[in-house]
């Protein structure tokens, strides 16, 4: 019966593992002790009893074991690498679902951005997102991969673009997964917060059979599946500020509160359930059942009816999860390995938004869509039953202010399918060792949007009810008189698509050349050819502008490499060590990329060594940028209806001139240039005991040719405009090329530069405590102390403010990160865990010495807000424990932000509603895990 059940187990994980085998040896990252970790895609670290791997590099790299993932209580590898010190603004979290990339995670090392920060797996590349954050930034999506099948993470915290190429300009985070497995491990969970909400259902199993040195294979897989519930922002009435977007409490005036609509802003009706209609004389009424329908008190104060539109909004969204990971081995010879993984990953993410207005300002393709004012402004016939004002008699028809909660939220659902299949040969070839692989990966993603209004729809079920084949769409509080076949028609499903694939060829080989003082001289050569496609097709209405307020994103390209490098590592001493690498990227476009770099460790001591490096970076363009188009609006003056602001001379009628709404079209840039970066880090590391590790690194990044949208202004003065056919007239002649600005046609182009300064500081120590066990502190610094971004002539220093509200979510760049955990390890069956995690305080500003003042008041006075124009600082702390009451198994729990502080009030960021998205524990509050594992063979 044992031999009839292994027999079983093998046949079912060699099918999972579509007939391949692996070796252990595959990993891409592999520690220096294994004597074929020589390979160069991969970064080689070595390591003692509790020292960091990285305290004996030239280059700072953070490893974080899969202990240390744990003992924070996060549920996916993207939670946790979001908390790191060393991520900063750019970072896109699951939490952000009104951005252009939702459904999607990254990090963003530095700040600098999820596309200048390079995710392997294993050491090898992934297919990026379907989607691009801000319409531009194409990155790697962290929930694709499978926490439980983690080992280890490496952070490596300097540029690689000398062995990686494009992207690893800030960094580079190295996911790396199990090496073999034996046996069987099973994984339940059950998670839920105290404030209700986000409860998650987690499982997973990991089976493994074959011992290669015996068996001659290895064979592992491991799926996990989750679901995780929504939690609204309703959810969370009682958590001060998080639950209301009415902040009238907190000192704010009623119009300076983010979360309420339906007040006149300087005579101009805002959106509310009731809606409001502008009369002939240019007053707008607010219709009846303001008290039947409004959520907040004292709705009438602002001559409107105050609602508060956050109530339908999610602060984190719903998620469906299956991930799978497999490998295999099989060992040919004694010097030839054959190995293959598999990956699979199909997530589907649900975010709900507030409700959309009929009316707004939004881009597309074609220009700009106004229907706030002007020609096109969208209006209300005099006929409609809900019109009271001609229901008064005078039979009006007026512009009109509505948001659609009768329809609904605007719902949007992303369904995500990611797969990665690789195949290589490892082994040793003469003095050569050599690890060749070729891998494809790719993503399929469907991005449904429901509760968006059609403009043409909407224009007609307001204005020919008649005539229109669902009838009038009736208003405020007779919506309930609406059929679902007019919902329907209005506001009918939107689809968009996004594909990616990415096929690389890889060889690296490395051998000993003789022996030096310190030890042997290495070198290692490599070549890569990689072929990349990205694509996104949006929905038809969407392409034509016919979405009441939808911005516009879609891009189609192809990158091809090839590429070659090398690396020598020279122990000329026993003291000191050098090392160098340079990489050429030749794309298919003809452009080309030399990256060196340079490093040395010098050790006068075997408690202390001295570090540094220097390299060169590059970020090429991405299809976004290359072929694809984003459209979106602004607000500009017309230097040609309005010369230096004034009408034009002779013009008859003279134009109406002031800051107006224009569409802003930015187009992908065929022949733009790769971004450019310099990196430089000097660092100490002491390792006074063997229990005892502290670096401290200074770091220096500086980044040119940044790929960035082309000015409005530089667009105008160039003449690269969409205008109108309504010509001015001058002396009884039309005026060619002057008619109404409608959008301006912008590009990406290389400009600005970017300059980030820092110190990172990574202690930890062990204490051994006999019969109490042992007990693990660990501590991760990281300083911002400049972070300049310089365009012409002008430099912005965004280190300790809000700013650069350009990049994702608007979270700032507080000066200091930090993360500490305290571990006390009675045994191997029972250990406690804290971890704390603390960002700093941030001025309400732009930018450093900023003229413009706070960037939020409290009320028309203009009093800063917060007080003192100052976004608090914030820390969590989390607790986690494990215990096995008998062999194999083993209870687990955790309770996230165990003091249950609230997120400090943020009236900026427009990643989250009042609170900073750094911040999202504060806005969940206390949340518990519960769990058990059991291990069998």
């Amino acid at each position: 019966m044992k031999l009839r059940a292994a027999t079983l187990r093998l046949a079912i994980l060699q099918a999972l593992a579509l007939g391949t085998l692996a070796s252990p040896a595959s990993y891409a990252q592999e520690t220096a002790t294994d004597p074929q970790a020589t390979t160069l895609d991969r970064i080689e670290v070595t390591g003692s009893r509790i020292r960091r791997t990285d305290s004996e590099t030239s280059s700072p790299i953070q490893t974080i074991s899969r202990q240390e993932i744990d003992r924070t209580g996060k549920n996916t590898i993207a939670e946790y690498l979001q908390t790191l010190a060393v991520d900063g603004q750019g970072s896109v979290p699951k939490s952000f679902g009104t951005g252009f990339s939702p459904g999607g995670a990254a990090v963003s090392l530095r700040g600098l951005g999820a596309g200048s920060t390079l995710v392997l797996l294993n050491g090898r590349r992934l297919a990026p997102y379907g989607l691009a954050d801000d319409g531009q930034k194409i990155y790697t999506d962290l929930s694709t991969i499978p926490l439980d099948a983690v080992e280890r993470v490496e952070v490596l915290k300097d540029g690689a673009s000398a062995i990686y190429g494009s992207d690893a300009i800030a960094g580079v985070v190295n996911i790396i997964l199990r090496r073999d497995f034996q046996g069987g491990v099973a994984k339940a969970s059950y998670g839920t917060s105290e404030d209700g909400g986000g409860a998650q259902r987690k499982g997973s199993i990991t089976l493994g059979i074959g011992d290669v040195a015996s068996d001659g294979y290895n064979a592992f897989v491991t799926l996990e599946a989750g679901k995780t519930d929504n939690i609204a922002m309703a959810d969370r009435r009682d958590r001060k500020w998080i639950g209301t977007g009415d902040l009238r409490p907190w000192g704010y005036g009623y119009n300076h509160a983010s979360g309420l609509t339906g007040f006149l802003n300087a005579g101009v009706a805002t959106n509310s359930p009731v809606g409001a209609v502008r009369d002939s004389a240019g007053v707008y009424h607010y219709l009846n059942g303001c008290e039947q329908l409004s959520n907040v008190p004292n709705p009438t104060e602002g001559d409107g009816c105050l609602w508060e539109v956050g109530k339908f909004r999610d602060i984190a969204p719903s998620e469906e999860f299956v991930n799978l990971f497999s490998r295999g081995t099989w060992v040919l010879n004694e010097s030839t390995e054959l190995y293959a993984e598999l990956g699979y990953s199909k997530k589907e993410t649900e975010f709900v938004n507030t409700p959309s207005a009929v009316s707004g300002t939004w881009g597309y393709p074609g220009g700009a869509v106004v229907t706030n004012s002007g020609p096109d402004a969208m209006t209300i016939s005099g006929d409609h039953p809900d019109n009271t004002i001609a229901n008064g008699g005078t039979g009006q028809t007026g512009r009109i202010r509505y948001s659609a909660w009768d329809v609904g939220p605007r719902v949007s659902n992303i369904d995500n399918q990611a797969v990665r299949l690789l195949f290589g040969v490892k082994g040793v070839a003469g003095a050569w060792d050599y690890d060749a692989g070729y891998l494809h990966s790719e993503s399929d993603l469907v991005y449904r949007r429901n509760g968006f209004l059609l403009l043409d729809r909407v224009r007609q079920v307001l204005n020919d009810g008649g005539n229109s084949p669902v009838g009038w769409w009736r208003l405020g509080a007779n919506a309930g008189l609406n059929s679902q076949a007019l919902y329907d028609y209005i506001a009918p499903t939107l689809t968009s698509r996004g594909d990616t694939k990415l096929d690389s060829i890889d060889a690296s080989f490395s051998r000993s050349l003789m022996d030096l003082r310190g030890g042997s001289l290495g070198l290692a050569l490599g070549l890569e050819y990689r072929r990349q496609e990205a694509r996104l097709l949006a929905d038809e209405h969407n392409a034509v502008g016919n979405v009441i307020g939808l911005g516009y994103s879609g891009f189609d390209g192809v990158d091809e490499v090839a590429s070659g490098y090398a690396e020598l590592n020279a122990p000329v001493l026993e003291s000191l060590e050098l090392n160098g690498a340079v990489r050429v990227d030749k794309y298919i476009d003809g452009e080309s990329a030399v990256t060196p770099k340079f490093g040395v460790k010098w050790k006068p001591a075997d408690w202390i060594a001295l570090r540094g490096t220097y390299g060169e970076g590059f970020r090429a363009p991405n299809a976004a940028e290359r072929a694809g188009q984003f459209a979106a609006f602004t607000n500009a003056t017309d230097p040609v209806r309005c010369p230096g602001g004034s009408p034009y001379p002779g013009a008859n009628p003279a134009p109406t001139c002031g800051v107006a709404t224009v569409g802003l079209i930015n187009t992908g840039n065929p022949d733009l240039k790769p971004e450019e970066s310099k990196n430089y880090t000097i660092g100490v590391v002491f390792s006074p005991t063997p229990n005892t590790s502290l670096t401290l690194d200074a770091w220096r990044i500086k980044r040119e040719n940044e790929i960035n949208a082309e000015s409005l202004d530089a667009a105008l003065a160039a003449g690269r405009v969409l205008r109108s056919d309504d010509n001015l007239i001058v002396n009884g002649v039309p005026v060619p090329g002057t008619g109404t600005l409608l959008a301006a046609l912008t590009s990406y182009i290389n400009s600005a530069s970017t300059e980030v300064r820092g110190v990172d500081l990574d202690a930890r120590q062990m204490f051994e405590l006999g019969a109490a066990g042992k007990l693990t502190l660990s501590l991760q610094w990281s300083h911002i102390s400049s972070f300049e971004r310089t365009d012409g002539d002008t430099t912005f220093d965004y280190a300790g403010t809000h700013g650069n509200c350009d990049v994702t979510n608007c979270i700032g760049t507080p000066k200091d990160k930090i993360n500490l955990g305290v571990t006390w390890d009675l045994n191997p069956d029972f250990g406690v865990s804290l971890v704390g995690n603390y960002r700093s305080d941030m001025d309400n500003i732009a930018y450093r010495g900023s003229e413009d003042g706070c960037l939020a008041v409290f009320n028309d006075a203009g009093d800063e807000a917060p007080r003192g124009c100052r976004i608090p600082s914030f820390y969590t702390v989390d607790l986690s424990t494990r215990w096995s009451p008998a062999e194999g198994w083993e209870l687990f729990g955790s309770v996230q932000n165990l003091t249950d502080r609230v997120a400090p009030l943020d009236p900026t960021t427009y990643g989250a509603i009042n609170y900073n998205p750094m911040d999202f524990s504060g806005a969940v509050g206390r949340y518990y895990t519960l769990g058990v594992k059991y291990t069998f063979q």
